[in-house]
């Protein structure tokens, strides 16, 4: 018997894969990670490419670790930050056991975008399973049209299962679960079992702060900027003191995340302190600074604290 974490099992009844969510923009598939885990890992916001690299979510269900990979959402990328967020999508399905296919059932029909993904999983991971999830069930006004798109799905592949959720609300998650834990490979655990995530803290506050950015700004500029933690000082008392930056490309928009009086700012970092505060489960004292560099999206550093490979 081996016992890792406080948690009691024999290693030669443990299970052990990856489970990688494939989808475009907006599919739902960070709410569903955060639903799976039980825990926000993942930001969300209602604008599409919200998410930038691939990032883990690790369950225990009985003897089964499930390894989830939540990718950026894949579209046709045009600017070399993009082309980074689909290459590592897809990279997260090369080293899937099983690959979750979320789809938005708002949609009358599976959108081009989706039907791209499942030619691209038919020839070059046509060996790997691929499980069909219909989500935002519950924001579908007209339960009869869940049918034909069920029906169109499984027109386009043969999925070894299909799964109707809602993200957002849970509903139908369990069953996902509870699925997968039977269909793991045995193996090792590969992470301590109450670890939920491999994503070092430095970089999920980065990630807190920037979903205010998306929160709390215009339709744009969101997308033109990005966050690092400078500095994490961890107190005796378990609070800590987080130093961020919030880099922009213009001067422009340097004063819109600042502020009239420096209010916007002070309103980003009072939502980010209070989802830090939660997240980590002590409380955060942040301090942050809005820095204008025009060209962050080709810093190898960017790219590199985030697993992601800059793209020519």
């Amino acid at each position: 018997m081996a016992e890792t974490g406080g948690r009691m099992s024999d290693s030669n009844n443990q299970s052990c894969g990856y489970v990688t969510l494939l989808g475009v923009p907006n599919a739902g598939k960070s709410t569903l990670l955060n639903q799976l885990v039980g825990q926000k890992l993942a930001i969300v916001s209602a604008k599409p490419q919200t998410t930038r690299a691939r990032m883990l979510g690790i369950v225990m269900e009985a003897d089964a670790q499930i390894i989830f990979v939540d990718t950026p959402g894949i579209f046709t990328p045009k600017k070399p930050i993009e082309k980074a967020m689909v290459g590592a999508a897809w990279g997260g399905a090369d080293d899937a056991d099983i690959i979750l296919l979320v789809v938005d059932v708002t949609h009358r029909q599976p959108d081009s975008g989706t039907q791209e993904i499942l030619q691209h999983v038919k020839h070059a991971h046509k060996d790997k399973p691929v499980w069909l999830v219909l989500n935002k069930v519950d924001a579908a006004t007209n339960k009869g049209r869940l049918l034909p798109i069920i029906e169109a799905m499984h027109k386009e592949h043969v999925f070894a299962e299909t799964f109707l959720v809602s993200a957002k609300s849970g509903e139908g998650v369990k069953d996902i679960i509870a699925k997968l834990a039977s269909a793991m490979p045995k193996s090792p655990w590969l992470y301590d079992p109450e670890q939920i995530t491999d994503m070092p803290e430095r970089v999920m506050a980065a990630e807190i702060t920037r979903e205010q950015l998306f929160v709390q700004l215009s339709q744009e500029l969101p997308y033109s900027a990005t966050v690092e933690t400078d500095a994490w000082e961890q107190f005796d008392n378990g609070e800590a003191k987080v130093t961020q930056t919030i880099f922009v490309e213009r001067d422009g928009q340097k004063a819109i995340v600042i502020g009239k009086g420096g209010e916007q700012l002070k309103a980003i970092g009072a939502a980010a302190r209070t989802e830090m505060a939660t997240a980590f489960g002590f409380k955060v004292h942040l301090f942050l600074h809005v820095k204008v560099k025009e060209d962050w999206q080709n810093h190898k550093e960017f790219y590199e604290s985030r697993g992601l490979t800059k793209q020519d």
